[in-house]
């Protein structure tokens, strides 16, 4: 498009120009060069205005409406604003070439830009200009820090929250199961309770029977069950008790043989209780049996799903100071718990702790940021399967924690660049390139650092940490 240099025109971009912050309080001389070099366009609502991988050669001006822009396949990543009185698009000494996403026009949208031609003279007949577009950038590039950086932490909590909600909802599951199974034990165990009572049983009979109940249940704690073994004698008691006509024997069968009961025992308890009272006799002590099992599942399920409450308090160090006495085997080993949704595909973990590790001044819950990144990285290098092998040791006034995989290791010529905001060697949308940027600048925050050492078949971070910060950080005491 031509730029129209007509007097008119130059006074109505000016007066558009004055309205600018950055170029309110310009010469007019130069206001009027700048005005003769923009050029005006107009989009309307939803209108694409630059695509992926296309040049990025024009410096904008937002003069009514408002603009968005979003990284290229992340249809869930993080989306920039720009609305009317703010300056965009390619600044003067930045690096950006070619755009890495999509921006449209949010309403109607009228901006002046200017091609980046005609920087270098911009910069030499305006040079406070370049100070004021540099504030710019160093601006978007903070604020994009930060929103990048928000959203590393929504991926990360993303996928601890799915991890957790497979993880409780396992015994969660379970404990209902067995809530609804036990209801149905306690049904027949009332039912065959008042028919034994209609059998008049005299005070032998029912001290036979409740002490049949109370040794079997000593079996149940005793008894190693081997599934040959067990399925051979199912099969003797489910013939014993269809001999003896008791009803649903598969039923008790399963249970007694689970306990390890043999037909002795039965032949025994039948004798001294009576063919008459046998069956119920049996139905109440299988039923009883079945209770105590189901109790232990209940009882089971929620000590894990309160193991895994606990583990997330103590993950995020809630209600307690911002530093503390940190005890980072512990730290480690909660992180372990959070991620194990991800350790069971065929992760093996090695411990190799150094005892003489002291509890560590720290921001608990950015340690265990930084063990998180770290061991999600690590399994990700494997795909899933191989050995994790975390290591501590004391050195003098500092520990090193190392974190380490039998992945394929990390490329030489990528090293240097690990750390780096947003570099990632992850398909689109799986990672930003932020999470061992975070784990080194929460190190650095606790006057560490993270080194890696890498080759294939051996890659370790080794985080270095002070056991003391220094006295400008009160301690917790």
């Amino acid at each position: 498009m031509a730029t129209d240099t007509s007097s008119e025109r130059i006074e109505a971009v000016t007066t558009e120009l004055r309205k600018i912050a950055v170029f309110a309080d310009l010469p007019a001389d130069q206001l009027a060069w700048l005005a003769g070099r923009f050029e005006e366009i107009q989009l309307s609502a939803g209108e694409v205005f630059v695509r992926p991988a296309e040049p990025v050669v024009w410096l904008a001006v937002i003069v009514e409406g408002e603009i968005l822009w979003q990284s290229a396949g992340d249809p869930d990543g993080p989306v920039y604003t720009a609305a009317a009185g703010q300056v965009t698009g390619l600044l003067p000494y930045s690096r950006l070439t070619h755009s890495k996403g999509i921006g449209r026009a949010v309403v109607p949208t009228r901006m002046l830009r200017l091609h980046k031609d005609n920087f270098p003279e911009m910069l030499q007949r305006i040079p406070e200009i370049g100070s004021r577009l540099v504030a710019i950038m160093a601006d978007r590039i903070r604020e994009t820090t930060r929103i990048q950086t928000q959203h590393e932490k929504l991926m990360a909590l993303g996928k601890l929250s799915a991890g957790l909600a497979h993880e409780l909802n396992n015994p969660a599951a379970a404990a209902q199961r067995a809530a609804v199974s036990l209801r149905e034990a306690l049904e027949t165990v009332r039912d065959a309770s008042i028919r034994l009572a209609r059998h008049a049983l005299s005070a032998e009979q029912r001290e036979t029977i409740l002490s049949f109940e109370h040794k079997a249940q000593q079996y149940n704690k005793l008894s190693t069950v081997y599934p040959l073994a067990q399925s051979d004698r199912e099969d003797r008691i489910t013939a014993w008790l269809e001999e003896h006509q008791v009803p649903e024997p598969w039923k008790i069968a399963a249970v007694l043989a689970d306990v390890g009961i043999e037909v002795p025992s039965l032949e025994s308890l039948s004798r001294e209780v009576g063919e008459k009272v046998i069956s119920d006799a049996l139905i109440r002590i299988a039923s009883v049996l079945t209770i105590f099992r189901l109790i232990g599942e209940i009882e089971s399920s929620t000590w894990r799903i309160s193991d895994l409450v606990r583990a997330i308090k103590e993950y995020s160090y809630m209600d307690q100071a911002a530093l503390q006495q940190v005890d980072i085997h512990h730290g480690i080993e909660t992180t372990l718990t959070i991620l194990g949704h991800r350790l069971k595909q065929g992760v093996t973990v090695i411990r190799d702790y150094d005892i003489n590790v002291p509890p560590i001044c720290a921001h608990g819950g950015e340690l265990n940021q930084i063990w998180t990144n770290l061991i999600d990285n690590a399994i990700d290098a494997m795909n899933g399967n191989g050995e994790l092998r975390i290591r501590t040791r004391l050195n003098l006034d500092r520990i090193t924690v190392e974190i380490g995989d039998n992945g394929p290791g990390i490329p030489p010529e990528i090293q240097g660049r690990i750390f780096d905001p947003f570099f990632t060697t992850k398909g689109v949308g799986q990672g930003t390139g932020l999470g061992l940027d975070i784990a080194c600048r929460i190190a650095r925050n606790h006057h560490g650092n993270i080194r890696v050492v890498s080759t294939p078949g051996d890659t370790r971070f080794q985080v270095d940490l002070p056991i003391k910060q220094p006295a400008s950080q009160a301690s917790p005491g």
